[in-house]
């Protein structure tokens, strides 16, 4: 059963298959449109890293824009925030096997590519499996609250600095690189503006709560 909240947005599981099926839509035609199998598969790894920055920004400044401009969009972020990072899960899984189908088909691809150069990809997808495993209530609530909060802050902020870094030392060559990697950077301030201000939010609703202290009694007694 296919559940929407309002006019003919989807919401949860069917946002997932949606942008899932568009995911594989677009490697599909990026393939079919390039006569060269190594151009397609290129093509297809440049489409899905933009496809899941782009989910991936999504998931990382949900909660964030919902504290700082409350409104339906950033609230439906926050909400479909879950299963956007599914989403970009998927994305990233598909440029995964990109990569792979383009190692088999450029016999120099992998020989070029160091341990040291791997290392930020394979760290990235390390957190990306398991942010994605302890999505699903399960297993969350088996890790218990405090430890899946530090996981998933922990990985984000990871991910976040992988983007980063791997933008960043691709301006020399292109300077086109410079967009998603100010992006990025924008990102990062308002995530950090987003969570000092839920801060503040919950500073001064703890104060609201605390009882007035009792004023002395400076009246004489009788």
């Amino acid at each position: 059963m296919i559940a929407y909240r309002s006019g003919l947005r989807p919401q949860g599981w069917p946002l997932f298959w949606l942008l899932a099926a568009l995911v594989l839509l677009m490697s599909a035609t990026l393939l079919a449109a390039h006569a060269d199998p190594v151009a397609g598969v290129r093509a297809v790894i440049r489409a899905t890293a933009r496809s899941s920055f782009a989910l991936f920004l999504s998931v990382f400044v949900a909660s964030s824009l919902t504290t700082l401009v409350p409104n339906g969009l950033t609230r439906a972020l926050l909400r479909e925030r879950r299963y956007l990072g599914l989403a970009f899960a998927f994305s990233h899984l598909v440029h995964a096997i990109a990569i792979v189908r383009l190692g088999q088909l450029d016999p120099s691809f992998w020989p070029g590519r160091s341990a040291l150069t791997n290392l930020p990809g394979g760290l990235g997808y390390a957190f990306i499996v398991l942010l994605s495993a302890t999505s699903f209530h399960a297993l969350a609530q088996r890790m218990g609250a405090q430890a899946w909060k530090r996981l998933h802050t922990a990985g984000v902020w990871v991910i976040a600095l992988i983007f980063a870094l791997s933008y960043f030392k691709r301006i020399p060559t292109d300077p086109l690189y410079a967009l998603p990697f100010a992006l990025m950077c924008a990102a990062v301030a308002v995530r950090a503006v987003g969570k000092w201000a839920q801060s503040e939010k919950r500073r001064w609703a703890r104060q609201r709560r605390a009882p007035s202290p009792v004023s002395p009694n400076l009246e004489p007694q009788a």
